[in-house]
């Protein structure tokens, strides 16, 4: 008996899958994939060993998770987000290890969106339907574009947020600082 809603045309090769998550049509998962509670794999998804997935996510469909990718609490996939593990593929030479991939805690990757490998989405960051990330995504920052391009930073209840010197304080209450470098945190 498990604790999670499998589909019963999805293929789970994997034990470790919190309570509450909910797997629907056509997933496979293989064996040493790690998935966290309460999330939501929507239909048509793969995902392979060398993944982990925290609490609370959110995975629309036709999403393919390749080994090496991260994604921590609360993140939000769209529709046919493409990730890549390998910069320099070739048809039966695999890599001595694929490079790591991270989408930090509450991110939201919009749509059709292509991350490509190596890169952190930041904390709380969004990156617009149809953009191709090529680099590091800054937390509390929005991208969008081929190639996704820095526009401004927001909050985490997605306000964009306005610094007065260094400080900015969103209408929800929280409170930011930026450092001379740039990077954004909440106080």
């Amino acid at each position: 008996m498990t604790n999670y809603f499998k589909h019963t045309h999805a293929l789970v090769e994997t034990e470790n899958i919190g309570a509450d998550t909910r797997i629907w049509a056509f997933v496979h998962i293989l064996n040493g994939a790690k998935i966290g509670s309460n999330c939501n794999v929507c239909d048509h998804c793969f995902i392979e060993n060398d993944v982990e997935i925290g609490n609370n996510v959110t995975i629309k469909s036709g999403i393919y998770i390749w080994n090496g990718v991260k994604i921590e609490n609360n993140a939000f996939l769209g529709p046919n987000v493409v990730f890549t593990n390998d910069l320099m593929p070739r048809s039966k030479q695999y890599p001595e290890s694929f490079l790591k991939t991270l989408v930090e805690e509450g991110a939201s990757i919009g749509a059709n969106s292509v991350i490509i490998a190596g890169n952190t989405i930041g904390k709380f960051a969004m990156v617009g339907a149809g953009s191709v990330v090529t680099k590091d995504v800054p937390a509390y920052s929005v991208v969008f574009g081929n190639p996704a391009k820095f526009k401004y930073h927001i909050c985490e209840c997605t306000e964009k947020l306005h610094f007065s010197s260094e400080k900015a304080e969103c209408s929800c209450g929280k409170e930011y600082i930026k450092s001379p470098t740039g990077e954004v945190a909440q106080l």
